[in-house]
């Protein structure tokens, strides 16, 4: 199994500590995003890892670890930067978002599925997303999940709770037929052929994509996407409130990242 970190971005809200670094360096209780991911990876036995950077990406040179890059990160979004690595998917991948940060067991649920595409969501999210924001509708997303497991609609503004199930939390993986239909639905929508579908419903620019779009488009064709529960023990790092948030989960020993 290898490990593909999605952390070509800059992450603009947390300036100005990422004038200088990417985002995934940013540090929680004095450890780097990215280092919370490295470690535990190899924890679970993980040592193939690649590490897709952009902003900053000299910083990101880490022993035993690939670096990829994405020339144009300024002007892209995830799934751009996903398949400036595509030459080394292989048979099975992890795939991570870099501004997050997940416990071993998080990591460990996710091994343990052996669907073709498994996304972890987070059944416990109201209780995180109250901490974070006033209101927890504005940046929270659709997940509807149906009786076998399966995402059914992921990633759409919402105006009610009764859309949620869930929320995404930006770790996957893809084995097999899975990463066929990874690359076939991106392929297609590269193409122009996917765009009266869901695919870009939050933004009708290809290289802006985001990862839940593909995702969709990927349910839209047929092919299962299984949901991967976990409750809570992740943390998402994209304003100094969620550092706070973050910080006072683990002095509080409601986070355990060790």
């Amino acid at each position: 199994m290898r490990l593909i970190i999605l952390a070509a971005g800059q992450g603009s809200r947390l300036k100005p500590i990422t004038d200088s670094r990417p985002k995934c360096l940013v540090e929680l209780c004095g450890k780097s995003l990215l280092e919370y991911q490295l470690d535990t990876a190899r924890k679970v036995g993980i040592d193939d890892i690649v590490v897709v950077g952009g902003y900053q990406h000299q910083q990101l040179r880490y022993e035993g670890v690939r670096l990829l890059l994405n020339p144009d990160y300024e002007r892209t979004n995830m799934v751009y930067t996903l398949f400036c690595a595509e030459d080394v998917f292989g048979d099975e991948f992890i795939l991570s978002y870099g501004d997050i940060v997940y416990s071993k067991p998080v990591f460990e649920t996710l091994l343990a599925d052996k669907s073709d595409i498994g996304v972890v969501i987070d059944r416990q999210w109201r209780e995180y997303w109250s901490l974070r924001f006033d209101d927890i509708l504005s940046d929270a997303e659709s997940l509807k999940i149906n009786d076998e497991g399966n995402i059914v609609n992921i990633g759409e503004k919402v105006t009610s709770i009764d859309s949620i199930e869930a929320q995404y939390i930006g770790l996957m993986a893809f084995r097999g037929d899975g990463i066929k239909a990874l690359r076939d639905t991106y392929f297609l929508a590269k193409s122009g052929k996917l765009k009266d579908r869901l695919l870009y419903k939050s933004i009708n620019d290809f290289n802006n994509m985001y990862m839940t779009d593909l995702l969709q488009g990927i349910i839209d064709s047929g092919i299962p996407v299984k949901a991967i529960p976990v409750k809570g023990q992740w943390v998402e790092i994209d304003t100094f409130n969620d550092l706070r948030v973050a910080e006072r989960l683990l002095s509080e020993g409601r986070l355990t990242l060790q």
